[in-house]
């Protein structure tokens, strides 16, 4: 981090989720790069040149060696391999924001989590990445409402969890940059409640049609 608060972020997954969080951090100064398992494709250099100065494209190693932060925003199926790829030691010691949920889609149903009640897939990162600050946030929501998200009943809450009380301070500012509120749900454990607000999220989707809402913690 440097002296204004802003520092190098390598956001590992190049997908919906990975451009809009890089592009609304890059916006508000900080160094951005996009990890991907081919940085050169055409559809990822267009990007890069809409997204503007300060956004870098690489390999997730290159970007997990870019960054102070780390964002992992890839589809739970690829998750482990973009892991992999991306070195575990180059992640160690590192605040790593965990925004993937381990869902298990199969055609006609509704999506499911592979792992729960007993685990999670915020545990389950942090035991691929021992050295890593992992903290689960941004699973809860849309890509479309994860950079200055607005509705009519005021700001909604990114819940986030982590064992790190410094990582989490710190995951709660580049929220808050992003207009966010946040509320701690405690430690890592937590995430067995916060993915499966992900497939609350899903469903209320797909049963009224529409994907414009968010959560929110109402206090008296």
């Amino acid at each position: 981090m440097n002296a204004n608060g802003k520092c190098k972020i390598g956001v590992l997954g190049s997908g919906d989720v990975g451009r809009v969080l890089a592009a609304g951090l890059r916006a508000r100064g900080h160094e951005v790069c996009l990890g991907s398992r081919d940085p050169r494709s055409e559809k990822l250099q267009t990007w890069q040149e809409d997204a503007g100065q300060g956004v870098l494209s690489g390999t997730f190693a290159e970007a997990a060696q870019f960054a102070d932060v780390a964002i992992l925003a890839t589809l739970w199926s690829g998750t482990e391999n973009a892991v992999q790829l991306a070195g575990p030691g180059h992640l160690a010691g590192k605040v790593v924001i965990d925004a993937t949920n381990p869902l298990v889609v199969q055609e006609g149903k509704l999506p499911a989590l592979a792992l729960g009640h007993t685990d999670s897939g915020g545990e389950q990162v942090q035991r691929w990445l021992p050295g890593a600050r992992v903290v689960k946030a941004f699973n809860s929501v849309g890509n479309a409402h994860m950079v200055n998200p607005s509705f009519a009943g005021g700001p909604p809450d990114m819940f986030i969890a982590g064992d790190d009380k410094a990582a989490k301070a710190q995951v709660a500012v580049l929220c808050a940059e992003l207009g966010w509120q946040t509320v701690d749900a405690g430690g890592l454990e937590a995430a067995r409640l916060l993915e499966p607000l992900c497939i609350l999220w899903v469903t209320y989707g797909i049963r009224s049609g529409s994907w414009n809402h968010a959560f929110k913690l109402l206090r008296k």
